[in-house]
C-alpha cells in the first residue's frame, strides 16, 4: 500500500526550507473578483526563488541527503523550473549540479539554471529521455538523482504553499492547482484537505496533455503521447505513481485548458497585477477567466511560477492589438 505524507511531514518541510525559501502572500485579484461575484485571490509563486514554486521541494530534498550523497553531486531532470531549483539548492548547500533538460528547453530557462552554476545536459524532448540520460550519469559519475516530483520529500516541500494558503485564508473554499507530473498538485492538496477539510481542490492541466484525467479514469498512471504546447512545463507523459495516490485521495476535481486561453490570463497578470507569469503559472487563472471552473466560496489561484523572458513574451501577444 502506498504511503502518503502526513502534515507531520508538510510542517517539517515548512521549517526546513523557511530560513531560505520566500514565503509567497495571497494577492487579491478585484478585478476577477468583480467579475465572478466570488473572491479572487492569487498565490503568486513567480515570486519564489528560481522564480517558481519547485524550490521548495528541491530544497527539502537536498536538505535530507547525507553529507557523502551531495558531495557526490545531484543530477536533476527537468523541463526548466525543476533544473534551476536544483542549481539554487545546489548552489546553497556547495555542491555540483547538473541538470538534464529537453532539447526544446527555452532560453530562459536555460539560462537561469547555467547562471546559477549548474552543468547543462540536454537530452530529446520527453520527460523519458531526460530520466534515461539522468540515469546513465548517475551510474557513469555517481551523482545523486533528484527526481521533479514522484518522491515523497519533493511532495512534502512543494505542499508547503498549501499550508500557507490555509495560515493566510483560513476558510478558503477552493484551490486551483497546475498539474504537471503532479508534485505541486500533490502536496498542496495534501496540505489543503488535512488543514482545510471541506475546501475543494482542482487540478488544471493543458487541453493536450491530459494526463491526470486519463490516469483518474483508468484508475492508474498512463502514459500519454508526447505533445508540445505553450505550457512546456506542464507537458508530462505521464503523473508519478506517488503522486497520483495523492490524487486519488484529495483531489476533487481535474479539467483542461486549451493553449489559446493562456496568453489571455498572462496578459490580465501583467496588465492588472503587475506580475509576469509562464503559460504554465496562468493556466489556473485561465481556467476561471474561460469559465472552466465555477468558484466556490473565496478561490485561490496557484500561479506556479514565472520563467520566461522577454524573448518569450513577444510572441505571444505581438499578434493581439489588445
Amino acid at each position: 500500500m502506498t504511503t502518503l505524507i502526513t502534515l507531520s511531514d508538510l510542517t517539517a518541510a515548512a521549517a526546513r526550507i523557511a530560513p531560505v525559501a520566500v514565503r509567497t502572500p495571497l494577492l487579491p485579484m478585484d478585478a476577477l473578483s468583480e467579475q465572478l461575484g466570488v473572491e479572487i485571490w492569487i498565490k503568486p509563486e513567480m515570486l519564489q526563488r528560481g522564480g517558481a514554486f519547485k524550490f521548495r521541494g528541491a530544497y527539502n530534498f537536498l536538505a535530507q541527503l547525507t553529507p557523502a550523497e551531495r558531495a557526490r553531486g545531484v543530477i536533476a531532470p527537468s523541463s526548466g523550473n525543476h533544473a534551476q531549483a536544483v542549481a539554487l539548492a545546489a548552489r546553497l548547500f556547495g555542491c555540483k549540479a547538473v541538470v538534464v533538460m529537453p532539447t526544446t528547453v527555452t532560453s530562459a530557462k536555460r539560462g537561469g539554471a547555467e547562471r546559477l552554476g549548474a552543468r547543462i545536459e540536454l537530452a530529446g524532448t520527453t520527460t523519458q529521455d531526460r530520466y534515461e540520460r539522468a540515469e546513465e550519469l548517475v551510474k557513469a559519475e555517481g551523482f545523486t538523482m533528484v527526481p521533479p516530483y514522484d518522491h515523497a520529500w519533493i511532495i512534502a516541500g512543494q505542499g508547503t504553499a498549501g499550508l500557507e494558503i490555509v495560515d493566510d485564508l483560513a476558510d478558503v473554499g477552493t484551490v486551483l492547482v497546475p498539474v504537471g507530473g503532479g508534485g505541486l498538485s500533490a502536496g498542496l492538496s495534501t496540505a489543503i484537505k488535512l488543514r482545510a477539510p471541506n475546501a475543494k481542490v482542482i487540478g488544471v492541466e493543458p487541453a493536450n496533455a491530459p494526463k491526470l484525467s486519463q490516469a483518474r479514469a483508468a484508475g492508474h498512471p498512463v502514459r500519454i503521447p508526447p505533445a508540445s504546447g505553450l505550457a512546456d512545463g506542464l507537458l508530462a507523459v505521464e503523473v508519478g505513481g506517488l503522486t497520483f495516490a495523492h490524487h486519488q485521495a484529495y483531489v476533487d476535481d481535474v479539467v483542461q485548458v486549451d493553449d489559446a486561453a493562456l496568453p489571455r490570463a498572462m496578459r490580465m497578470l501583467l496588465n492588472r497585477m503587475k506580475l509576469v507569469t509562464e503559460p504554465s503559472g496562468a493556466i489556473t487563472l485561465a481556467a476561471l477567466m474561460e469559465g472552466i471552473v465555477a468558484p466556490s466560496g473565496r478561490t485561490v489561484a496557484v500561479l506556479s511560477g514565472g520563467n520566461i523572458e522577454w524573448d518569450g513574451l513577444v510572441p505571444l501577444f505581438s499578434d493581439d492589438p489588445t
